[in-house]
């Protein structure tokens, strides 16, 4: 392994990611990992990467160059591309209308891993620091598979997400579910923690406080101000406010990839 990948400029929130580490939640620790696993998926597919390969993440403004010759895909061009050593390639911000977008390299990154990962969670810090201007990567052994795809269309984030009635729903008023199904919320924040939504006020009836208890990923958490917020990869593992529903784990991404001032819709589901 060598270095070959040196970060010009790091552009927002951009850090290496994989899958997490799942099964440390006991200790306080979250599986964090992508917020879009599906999507790093495709570009790890585009350049003949296993898909849990460690990738670049961002919100744009990210500019890398190869000090070796590399093939890399983004999910902005989402078509594999060669990068002769000085080279450099780009992710502007909004690409695709996504928030989060992702560079593979063939080979996959490669950092010292903690905790088996070698993802950086924002909130616990665990992990590679974020991507600083001059930092370099390595890049891991050639994949034994080859490049099966030279373009990777895409289908429009959806604006509906699933959800499915959370265990503290007793905690509202009995219209309140009725609210945040058949309503508008506009995303006002977004970050690895959570998405932060307004619209409909979600108002309790039980207005004690609640000990703090697990959390997963897509739980919709619901602050004294009534905007909820919906939970993300690097969300504690337990929280106060009472979860009203879960957004389905197949849906989550898509919420996440709304911009501020998009607009997203719930509808329930029922479990099976």
């Amino acid at each position: 392994m060598k270095n070959a990948v040196e970060v010009v400029v790091p552009g927002m929130s951009t850090t290496l990611q994989d899958p997490g580490r799942a099964g440390y939640a006991h200790l306080g620790v979250p599986t964090g990992g992508a917020i879009d696993a599906a999507l790093v998926g495709v570009v790890n597919r585009l350049v003949g990467n296993r898909p849990d390969a460690t990738v670049i993440e961002t919100c744009g403004g990210l500019r890398i160059r190869a000090l070796t010759h590399l093939l890399v895909a983004s999910s902005s061009e989402l078509a594999p591309r060669s990068l002769s050593p000085g080279e450099t390639c780009s992710i502007p911000a909004g690409a695709q209308g996504r928030l989060w977008h992702y560079l593979a390299v063939r080979g996959g990154l490669q950092v010292e891993p903690v905790l088996g990962s070698m993802s950086f969670d924002t909130l616990s810090r665990l992990g590679p620091a974020p991507c600083q201007p001059g930092a370099r990567y390595g890049v891991g052994a050639e994949p034994d598979q080859p490049i099966v795809a030279d373009v990777a269309p895409l289908a429009a984030v959806i604006d509906t997400a699933r959800v499915e009635i959370g265990p503290r729903v007793d905690w509202f008023e009995a219209e309140s579910l009725l609210r945040l199904t058949s309503s508008t919320w506009t995303v006002t924040a977004s970050s690895r923690v959570g998405v932060r939504l307004t619209g409909t006020t979600l108002r309790r009836t039980i207005t004690t406080e609640l000990p703090s208890e697990g959390l997963v990923r897509g739980a919709i958490q619901v602050p004294p101000d009534g905007d909820p917020v919906m939970m993300l990869a690097d969300h504690p593992t337990t929280g106060g406010y009472p979860v009203i529903a879960v957004v389905h784990q197949d849906d989550v991404a898509a919420v996440a990839q709304h911009t501020a001032g998009a607009t997203i819709r719930f509808r329930l589901q029922t479990c099976s």
